[in-house]
């Protein structure tokens, strides 16, 4: 089992179908509106369209566990992120990912550490996961660390499937 058979809703209905990105790499981050990580939207389209004829996806996982950030509904989620940031990539129905509600998806994310040897528990909004095209999750990254950053976008270059 990897990432890819991991079963997720997305935002708009049905499932998010991750098996349909099997052979590219994934970032997936946890999501806000509310936060002062939010302007992270803006890098992480940026990212998106830049990678994503090397096979990049960037997946964004909605999360209302962080101060209630992420208050909206599934409309009122896709509207904010379209006007703002232009949002063209991917998002999942808004699930929990620390706890005992924790979605599989983040079962399956937390056990790798980030630079700084942190493990287990998500720290808050933005906290991004980069997994390979084979499914192992092969980074993480706290969540200051912005979509831009020199360490992420090396470690995307690393594992993207098309040179």
């Amino acid at each position: 089992m990897t990432i890819f058979d991991t079963e997720i809703g997305a935002l708009t209905g049905g499932s998010a179908n991750l098996a349909g990105y099997r052979g590219r790499a994934l970032l997936v981050v946890n999501v806000a509106s509310k936060c002062g990580l939010t302007p992270q939207y803006a890098g992480l389209q940026a990212l998106a369209d830049e990678y994503a004829d090397r096979g990049l996806v960037v997946l964004g996982v909605p999360c209302n566990q962080f101060a209630g950030q992420e208050p909206g509904n599934a409309d009122e989620i896709a509207d904010f992120c379209q006007v703002n940031y232009g949002v063209t990539f991917p998002l999942t129905e808004k699930v929990e990912v620390n706890g005992p509600g924790r979605h599989p998806l983040y079962t399956a994310l937390v056990s790798t550490p980030d630079a700084d040897g942190h493990t287990g528990d998500i720290r808050w909004n933005f906290e991004k996961f980069l997994v390979a095209p084979d499914g192992a999750v092969a980074a993480r990254f706290a969540p200051t660390v912005e979509p831009g950053s020199p360490e992420l976008r090396a470690a995307v270059e690393r594992v993207l499937p098309v040179g």
